[in-house]
């Protein structure tokens, strides 16, 4: 997907339903279908993502929402456990805010 070119502000639905699309890009359709892949899903417990699956999504990420938001050093300020226990609430949530601070 190409980055955002308009200053549309989307809403968590919408947000959401453009990560699921990353997940399923990155993961494999095949993989998707047997989850059941929700705001609280973990990328790493929940959807099993490894450092490099995560990496991918992360640049999709970026690519798509350009230099509005930094997800990169978004990331980079977490600790250990934080980055264990992220979900895609957290990711929406950080997106949106991203977003109002326009």
């Amino acid at each position: 997907m190409d980055a955002i070119t308009t200053q549309k502000k989307l809403n968590s639905e919408e947000i959401f339903a453009i990560l699921k699309g990353f997940i399923t890009e990155v993961i494999g359709e095949e993989f998707v279908e047997d989850m059941d892949i929700s705001r609280e899903s973990s990328f790493t417990r929940d959807l099993e993502m490894d450092s490099i699956e995560i990496v991918s999504f992360s640049e999709k990420v970026k690519a798509h929402f350009g230099e509005h938001i930094d997800f990169t050093g978004w990331l980079s300020g977490m600790d250990l456990d934080q980055l264990i226990n992220l979900t895609l609430d957290h990711i929406i949530k950080y997106i949106e805010s991203c977003q109002s601070s326009k």
